[in-house]
């Protein structure tokens, strides 16, 4: 018999010290996010099915609960990710024709667990910029994610940059690839050579492409993978404006430690169009924050937008770091006299925290370290430090 106060796998309670951190984490990121000119949007928890499957992605598909609306029949999701939602309010509800900013939190829920250690309730927060193509914005992006961790006090991170576009282009130009390409992406991402050999010989692969796709296997490492690249594959339009993308991106974050790996197809979703990049850091597991350019998803709200953006879990961004330590409280007795009301009134507005002693209540509040009290005195109520504190 299960027991009435066991959880489903991989949901958890968040308790009172952790849950504070995530909360001022919360905060502290959505006033950075408003410091840069993004507004907060809230889209709900729930929608119909087929405006949060708007693109043709089996992992997101696969991620989102589905549920029968009991007012009018259809299918609905609970969102697995915000990115689409705040697309289209974007492209359908706020119709802006310039750039646009836009920041949310929220939680989304996941069917499965995405890793070994992972939760399937995210609390997900993200900064979105629409309405511009070009470098600039995904290097905004990046530079307000780089600042995010370390606003939350993670300060040796790195950054993980690739761009799809370029083995994209390579499958392209090859009409015997056009129904693989998905085979190919996988194949590319877990630098499998004998695989893509295999796959490329059963198809009758141009010999250019295949010497291009084992190339591409090899470029990973530090910034000078993008001039390896220009020697070692092919001159396509598509693959120069994917490497000039990355070496405009590099030039702009000098101070940040970059690895690159073109062979790395994958991504959060399907919707991702241009540069790609994960925030890793010493303590976590997998990536801290995702993120990368996704042009054209509004298309189906109406109007097909550039936009690039991230998000990051704050659980598991909370979850990561040192242990929450308890904040200073000041203790004061439950009275009825008209001047303790007013000095707990004056304590609490100048943002102390203030915990009235209720009659016959045992003193025992773990997440705060009580160090001093308001005690009596003749000239009115004072605050005196505790001797054991």
């Amino acid at each position: 018999m299960t027991s009435n106060w066991l959880l489903p796998e991989n949901l958890s309670d968040i308790l009172p010290a952790e849950a504070r951190r995530i909360e001022e984490l919360r905060r502290e990121l959505l006033d950075l996010y408003r410091t840069y000119g993004f507004e907060l949007v809230a889209p709900p928890m729930v929608e119909y099915l087929n405006s949060l499957m708007l693109v043709d992605d089996e992992a997101l598909r696969l991620r989102t609960c589905k549920l029968v609306d009991q007012l009018s029949g259809l299918t609905m999701g609970i969102r697995a990710d915000m990115t689409v939602q705040v697309s289209r309010i974007d492209a359908h509800l706020l119709n802006r024709a310039g750039v646009t900013r836009l920041c949310y939190c929220g939680p989304v829920v996941h069917t499965r667990p995405a890793g070994l250690f992972s939760d399937r309730e995210l609390l997900q927060i993200g900064a979105e910029i629409f309405g511009h193509a070009g470098v600039e914005a995904d290097i905004e992006a990046i530079r307000l994610a780089l600042d995010s961790v370390r606003r939350a006090g993670v300060m040796h991170s790195r950054l993980d940059l690739n761009h799809p576009g370029v083995g994209r282009a390579l499958v392209d130009a090859d009409p015997t690839l056009a129904e693989m390409a998905e085979a190919v992406y996988d194949l590319l991402s877990a630098k499998d050579v004998p695989g893509l050999e295999a796959l490329c010989k059963e198809v009758g692969a141009r010999a250019e492409t295949r010497q291009a796709l084992r190339a591409l296997t090899s470029l990973y490492g530090d910034l000078s993978v993008v001039d390896r690249a220009r020697k070692q594959l092919p001159a396509l339009p598509a693959v120069q404006a994917a490497l000039d993308s990355l070496r405009a991106l590099c030039a702009a974050l000098p101070d940040a430690p970059i690895a690159i790996d073109l062979a790395d197809m994958g991504g959060s979703y399907g919707y991702h169009s241009g540069v790609v990049f994960s925030i890793y850091a010493e303590g976590w597991h997998d990536a801290l924050v995702r993120g990368g350019r996704y042009d054209g998803i509004g298309r189906r709200f109406g109007r097909a937008r550039p936009a690039t953006g991230f998000s990051l879990d704050l659980r598991k961004l909370s979850a990561g770091l040192p242990e929450a330590q308890p904040v200073r409280a000041v203790r004061a007795p439950w009275s009825d006299d008209l001047t303790l009301v007013e000095a707990v009134q004056a304590l609490r507005a100048r943002g102390e925290i203030v915990i009235q002693v209720l009659p016959g209540e045992p003193h025992s509040p773990d997440e705060f370290t009580v160090d001093r009290e308001l005690v009596s005195t003749p000239e009115g109520w004072a605050l005196r430090a505790l001797a054991d504190s």
